[in-house]
């Protein structure tokens, strides 16, 4: 018989929803319409909650982040930073994008996004929690898993019968339910307006998750079609797609406690993990995740000296890196900030007495005992686990290697039963990546960051810990004997060639087998090893997801008990959170106003990188002509603003919306002091950072001049 405490409803308890926490599913937002109401929207929630109505169908997927479409053309809205990729794919040494930025005078002279770049389009979310669980249940470990995977790939393989459509299975509440998505996928991607990097990235990293902010954080993309309104690959004669609705951007002033809500894709939130994870992450993982990212990016930075065209292959992979490193530091400082590992342990041992007083309570603390001993089991090669992921999925040519060498064995099966990301709906994309390695590869800088890699791995594994198949291919224990090892492994491949890449992929698994290219033998010889991990993973992961229901339960019937809602920890799918414009007191003395504005461009300058504002945008402040865009009340331009919205990574380029639903903001960041909320949310310090839209409207009317694309956003000219 089923617990009793395992059927409690996963509704949200709407009546006491904590102001402004929360990653709402849409289909949730009518059951906490009042608090909408109360906040101060002006719409209907139950609209919100129709994803083929606006606004929500005119928020997107763009790359692994958010944006969304701003005209009836397909013009599409995201950050500098999450279409940073397309400007360095289109960039060379002669045609600098970077530096100088990019406009696009007309339609034609639009750039192609490198080719595995998308925007997916959300137009279904249906609950599918009893066809996926239904051969689950009695399962066990990778049974488990499989049976999971095994319904998710069906449901997935019926919902793409119709071309040009990307879908998913996403688990909510950690495998308490699952909701099948599906996605519009546009292919072919192009670059519009790009502001220079010193507009778009201003201040870099000393400014990044920091306030006061005075970055341009926006680029515009336009998605196109096949003549026939069908997603296609990038052609000349394409058309711009016809988004069944945009978002019209607001020309009103924004002030304090004005309502605000965003609409985003946030990636992955962890605050209904269990107690023992929080401590692994700030005393492990959070650590060691700063100390490698350090390395790897000092490694690059050193392999790449002297060279601009290293330099340039680099930058978006470096960037990310630089990204990763401070949101660890961040999350790391703002989890002991909140004295999270006390907190989340109390909250805890609280919820398990009121666990042990309702029935049933035994068969449910078995199993999160059970639950915990997995995740101890998993702890034992974490830092091994976690070297080996980075050499198989940050070294470029030899991830190519490795990916190719995977389709091969996956091709062998029936397309069902392939691996995801290896099945027939991949290959497009797989193509796309192994194409743009030739603009983010250069051997000496590839060949250090692995020698700086496998050396760690050396230090961290021992004993039973070391993977036979990487002692064979890199052996050595010292830098210099790993540098002879690699030397031997790229000496004289050609898959340093696009071509190469490309007919690679297309070869079964025998005649790779056969390849006498050195870079494809390693991965040949390396691949058994990372599928055995692999297998092992599935097998912890499939207990979880049989075992992490329980504690879900227990927690959503603890917090019910309380008055309090859950809402499910995000997975990259599309989400609503709401508040508003909110200045913040970080600590004794200081305020952080809502808003900033171009004087504090001017007050940062110091004309060396990275805050070297643009001359062209320092004459235009210099000339106090703001327009339409001035503030009313401040009387100057404004730049970006503060609200106290529920935000992680994967909202980057979010819309964010007034109380009519116009966009006013571009969400780009968060505050240091709120980087830990993708695990812990506490309201005295989180706050998201926006791009104000008057500051883009300034921009395209008197800096970087693009009329043209005003005059599409049926915005004034002025």
């Amino acid at each position: 018989m089923r617990p009793r405490v395992l059927a409690l409803s996963l509704a949200l308890c709407a009546t006491a929803a904590q102001a402004d926490e929360g990653m709402w599913m849409p289909s949730q937002l009518p059951d906490i319409a009042r608090q909408l109401r109360a906040a101060g929207f002006k719409g209907d929630p139950a609209d919100l909650a129709d994803l083929t109505r606006a606004p929500m169908n005119a928020v997107v997927k763009v790359g692994g982040a958010t944006g969304s479409f701003v005209s009836a053309d397909g013009l599409v809205l995201t950050n500098h930073h999450v279409a940073f990729g397309v400007i360095q794919y289109n960039a060379k040494p002669e045609r600098d994008l970077i530096g100088n930025g990019f406009v696009a005078a007309d339609r034609a002279a639009e750039l192609p996004a490198n080719p595995d770049f998308r925007v997916l389009v959300t137009t279904g979310f249906d609950k599918v929690t009893e066809r996926i669980l239904q051969d689950a249940r009695g399962k066990r470990g990778r049974a488990y898993y499989d049976a999971v995977d095994s319904a998710s790939k069906t449901l997935v393989a019926e919902c793409e019968r119709e071309q040009g459509y990307r879908c998913s299975v996403a688990n909510m509440y950690y495998g308490s339910d699952f909701y099948l998505i599906r996605q519009l996928e546009l292919r072919d991607i192009r670059l519009v307006y790009a502001p220079p990097d010193s507009i778009g990235n201003y201040g870099e990293e000393i400014d990044n998750f920091v306030w006061p902010r005075h970055s341009g954080d926006f680029t515009l993309l336009r998605a196109y079609v096949g003549k026939d309104g069908k997603p296609a690959d990038y052609a000349p004669d394409n058309v711009p797609y016809q988004p069944p609705s945009h978002l019209q951007i607001a020309t009103d002033p924004v002030r304090e406690g004005d309502y605000a809500m965003l609409a985003g894709y946030p990636g992955t939130t962890f605050r209904h993990r269990m107690a023992s994870e929080f401590v692994q992450q700030v005393q492990w993982q959070l650590p060691s995740r700063v100390a490698l990212y350090g390395k790897m990016i000092e490694t690059i930075d050193a392999a790449a000296a002297g060279s601009a065209d290293a330099k340039v292959s680099y930058a978006a992979q470096v960037k990310g890196f630089k990204n990763t490193l401070k949101r660890a530091q961040g999350e790391l400082d703002g989890l002991r900030r909140s004295d999270a590992v006390r907190v989340r342990g109390e909250d805890e041992k609280a919820m398990l007495a009121w666990l042990d007083k309702q029935p049933d309570a035994r068969a449910i603390r078995a199993d999160i005992d059970a639950a915990q001993k997995v995740l101890d089991a998993g702890a034992a090669t974490r830092e091994r686990d976690q070297l080996l992921t980075a050499i198989r999925t940050q070294v470029q040519l030899l991830n190519a290697a490795l990916t190719v060498q995977r389709l091969a064995q996956e091709r062998a099966k029936p397309d069902a039963q392939r691996e995801t990301g290896y099945q027939q709906r991949d290959e497009a994309l797989i193509a796309g990546r192994l194409k743009q390695v030739q603009r983010r590869y250069r051997e000496p800088v590839e060949k250090q960051l692995l020698a700086y890699l496998l050396l760690q791995y050396k230090r961290a594994a021992q004993g039973a810990q070391r993977v036979a198949e990487i002692e064979r291919v890199f052996p050595g224990e010292d830098e210099a004997a790993l540098k002879r090892s690699i030397d031997a492994v790229y000496a004289g491949t050609g898959f340093g060639e696009e071509a190469a890449r490309l007919q690679a992929m297309q070869a079964d698994a025998k005649t790779l087998q056969s390849s006498t290219d050195p870079l494809l033998k390693a991965a040949a010889a390396l691949s058994p090893a990372f599928a055995r991990i692999e297998e092992e993973g599935k097998a912890r992961e499939g207990e979880l997801l049989r075992l992490r229901p329980a504690y879900m339960r227990a927690l959503i019937g603890y917090r019910q008990s309380q008055g309090r809602a859950v809402y499910p920890d995000a997975n990259s799918t599309l989400r609503v959170s709401y508040g508003a414009v909110s200045s913040m007191d970080p600590r004794d003395g200081v305020r952080y106003r809502p808003l900033t504005t171009v004087q504090g461009i001017v007050e940062k300058h110091t004309g060396a990188r990275p805050f070297d504002a643009p001359q062209a945008l320092r004459a235009a402040i210099a000339k106090g002509d703001f327009g339409s865009t001035a503030d009313p009340e401040l009387k100057t331009q404004t730049v970006d603003f503060l609200t106290n919205l529920d935000t992680t990574g994967g909202n980057s380029g979010s819309p964010v919306l007034d109380a009519h639903g116009r966009l006013i903001g571009l969400n780009f960041d968060s505050n240091w002091e709120a980087v830990s909320a993708s695990w812990m949310f506490d309201p005295r310090y989180k706050r998201a950072i926006h791009v104000d839209m008057r500051y883009m409207r300034w921009l395209l009317a008197k800096v970087y001049p693009a009329p043209h694309l005003l005059k599409e956003m049926q915005l004034p000219a002025e």
